[in-house]
Formats: structure tokens, sequence, C-alpha cells
């Protein structure tokens, strides 16, 4: 059971801290999964936090070395319930946190779910890509979308609003989103197609026969042919981006999006084929990313294709684009560790605005080689 932990409001809530040496109190629910780890490992070192409850399911006062050995060394327990907090990250299944949510935020907590249940507008998404009915579409329309490159202000504006929710972005829409929105914003995107691929860590932690060894390794298979839930977000903030600055992108509102598993346990690679709605050149590209992404503190243009190796561990992303004169066709490439940017880092990217800390605050661990 989640608890709240503030005094119920109606007013604006001030999320900064009162001071240089004071913390914001976190807990994580859905600390024994994958995500969980890593909101753990990111949080446990930032100079603003102290994590003062960890939860997991049918856990009872369990070391967190008993899950993952790896971070054994913090103390940390895990329970059933949250003791007060200011703010509780949800690393739950989809369609779980919906029903948490209200009572949480209606206390003057901020929440941070790294689920899908508050990323879409819309409640009638929710049937069609997650297979549930929002038991709360009153909340969607003030819950913010946490992707800080696209929603900075609206993040930014959440420390003084007396309910915080944030849905945290999936990681293919992540990579894809950052690969494209300098195109979106022009209106170059006539037609899309993305072709992705991912580590086996996407997948979770829970044991699935298709995921053993033996069936990943040396293997790449397609999935989610017949429409990825991903699809929506994607659609959703392409059109958001267009709409934003006055243009129309006719491909954004009908992606092609074919994910791949490929093996290997970290790392999303989004390669988006765009058919552009003007002609255009490589230098007008070069300039329309560059000035996009000239002041984001975890966005590389790269001059090469990048790898997912490039980004490990870290909370960067490098992004690729290429104008093929041949066939008029544009690439854009985004590159991600779907475990960081594509969900703890980018969660904690965003409750660092929501909180009024500078956004880098926690993050600034260069990528791991090899």
């Amino acid at each position: 059971m989640v608890t709240g932990t503030r005094p119920s409001t109606a007013t604006a809530v001030d999320r900064r801290p009162a001071g240089g040496d004071a913390t914001i109190r976190v807990g994580i629910v859905g600390a024994t999964g994958y995500v969980g780890a890593e909101l753990i490992r990111l949080l446990s070192r930032h100079p603003q936090v102290t994590i003062v409850g960890l939860q997991g399911r049918d856990r009872h006062a369990e070391p967190i070395g008993a899950t993952h050995a790896h971070l054994a060394s913090t103390g940390l327990t895990v329970d059933t319930e949250l003791p007060p907090v200011d703010a509780v990250f949800l690393a739950l299944p989809h369609g779980t946190a919906a029903n948490l949510v209200p009572g949480i935020a209606g206390e003057g907590t901020a929440v941070i779910d790294l689920g899908p249940d508050f990323r879409l507008r819309s409640a009638a998404d929710y049937p069609r890509w997650y297979g549930f009915d929002h038991p709360h579409p009153e909340l969607l329309e003030s819950a913010v979308y946490g992707l800080p490159e696209l929603h900075r202000s609206e993040l930014a504006a959440l420390r003084g609003a007396a309910r915080a929710i944030v849905g945290s972005p999936g990681c293919y829409p992540t990579a894809t989103l950052l690969a494209l929105a300098p195109l979106a914003r022009t209106g170059l995107i006539g037609d899309l197609v993305v072709d992705a691929k991912s580590g086996v860590s996407g997948a979770g932690r829970d044991a699935k026969p298709d995921l053993m060894f033996g069936e990943v390794n040396e293997s790449v298979k397609a999935y989610g042919v017949d429409g990825h839930r991903h699809v929506a977000e994607i659609e959703q903030e392409l059109a958001a981006v267009g709409s934003a600055a006055g243009v129309t992108n006719p491909g954004a509102d009908a992606v092609d999006f074919l994910p791949h598993l490929v093996p290997m346990t970290r790392g999303i690679l989004s390669a988006a084929h765009v058919r552009p709605t003007r002609a255009t050149s490589q230098a007008e590209l070069d300039d329309l990313y560059a000035a996009a992404y000239a002041d984001e503190p975890f966005v590389s243009v790269v001059a090469a294709p990048p790898a997912t190796k490039h980004v490990l561990g870290s909370n960067r992303v490098d992004v690729f684009v290429r104008h093929d004169e041949r066939t008029g066709r544009i690439l854009a490439i985004g590159v991600i560790d779907n475990l960081v940017k594509g969900a703890a880092g980018q969660a904690v990217q965003a409750f660092n605005l929501v909180h009024g800390l500078p956004e880098t605050t926690g993050l600034e661990q260069l990528p791991l080689a090899p």
C-alpha cells in the first residue's frame, strides 16, 4: 500500500528544497524490477534526495541486496508500505498506477509514473492501446508528459501546482521523438516509418520463456507487428510539437513503427525514415538540429551513425540526421540506454525540474565502455 505524506492541499505547493542542506524524501514503488534498481542507483547518489522507502510486491523488510546484489551497500530494505514522502516514483505494470495516483497526488506528493497510465492525453486511447478503461480520466489533462526536451516549462510549472503528476515517456518514444522533433517543428514529416531495436531488459525482469538466453542469443526478432503500444505516444507528441509550431506533419498521424528484440542487455536504436513534405538539404538539416539541441544538456547531435554503446549507463541521447540525395528521404537516428534516459534517468530529470533543481543534478555520469 502506498501512503500519502503531506497535508491535503487545495493551494499551491512549493516543492523546492528549503535550503542548501535540505533533502527531498523519496519513495520508490516497484523497487525490485530493473527500472526500480536504476532509480535506486541514481537517487542514492543524488545530493538533494534521501530515499526513505522502497516498496515491492510481497516484500517484508527484505534487504534490497537480496534482489539487487549490486545495491546491497545502500543498506536499504524493501517493504509493503512507504513512510511519508515528498515524491514517489512508480515503476509498475500498466493499469496499476492509475488507481494509486489520485490518493498520493491529492495529498501534495509529487508523482512520477514510469508506466503508461498518465502518458496519453485521451482516455479513449487506453482501451485501444493498453486494454483497460482509465479509471481517472479527469487527471490526464493535468498530467505532464515527462520528456524535458519537449515539456520543460510544463514540468517546471508543477513546482507550484497543488497536484503534480508526471507521466514519464516510454523508451522507444524517447529515442524516436528526440530524433524527429526538429523535423516535426518544421512540418517536414510527410510519411514516417520507424525501425527500432531494443535490448532484452526493456521487457522487464519477470521470467519469460521467449526471453531466455537460448531463445534470444544470436537471434533478432520483430514484434508488435500489429501495432506497438508506443505508437500512441509517438503520434501524440509529434502532433503536439507541430501544433505548437503552427505546422502540420501528415506523416505524424499514421506512423509505421516496427520494433525488434536484439541479443543485448541494454540500449535502444530508433531509425526513422522520413519522406519530407518538401525538398530539403543536408545543410538545412544540420542547421535545424544544431539549433534545436544547442542548449540541451543530454542531447548530442553526432556526425556519424551512433551506437547504443556510446550512451550505455548514461542519461545521454545521441542523434544523427542524414539527407539522402538519391531518394530525397531523411534518415534520423536516436540512441539511448533504455533503463536510464529511457526510464529512470529521464524520470529523475523530470523530478529535478518539478522540484526547482538544476536539471542535470545526479545525472552527470559519463557512459560506460566497453
